[in-house]
């Protein structure tokens, strides 16, 4: 029974730790950050909209052409934190909100286990000029996951 309390008790405080998360806790994403691949190069770039919003959007540079593959949103709303990308020819176009499950100081996890795939997008910070994007779930009832190491650009 003790286990049984302390185990609701710990879930309670990291549930009341995520609440108070704010996207201050997310600075470190901010820039443009690079993915080289056999492809060409994969960008991901991150900018402050306000204290309740940033704006992201993913796009491979082959030759001198930009492909677009998403468009995103990190916002704080009266719900929580949310990662919300609107990918091209994906749900219509249409943007999927995955919510905050956990953010430190060096990493974010993001979750939506409706979602077909991915049903987690995570961000770990490596160091101040690194980090390390991973998006996962089962996909057909085989487990998934795609890595992105990527250093910063600008």
């Amino acid at each position: 029974m003790k286990y049984v309390m302390l185990i609701a008790i710990l879930l309670i405080v990291s549930f009341a730790a995520d609440d108070k998360a704010t996207l201050k806790q997310a600075n470190w994403l901010v820039g443009t950050w690079e993915n080289k691949t056999s492809r060409g190069s994969l960008f991901e770039s991150w900018t402050i909209e306000s204290d309740s919003a940033y704006r992201g959007k993913s796009y491979f540079l082959k030759n001198n052409d930009t492909v677009v593959l998403e468009n995103i949103r990190l916002v704080h709303n009266g719900q929580g934190i949310f990662y919300i990308p609107a990918v091209k020819n994906q749900n219509g176009g249409q943007p999927i909100p995955f919510a905050l499950k956990t953010m430190t100081a060096t990493e974010m996890i993001f979750e939506n286990p409706a979602h077909d795939f991915p049903q987690v997008i995570s961000y770990k910070r490596i160091t101040n000029d690194s980090l390390f994007a991973k998006i996962s779930g089962t996909k057909n009832g085989v487990y998934r996951e795609q890595a992105f190491p990527m250093k910063r650009y600008k």
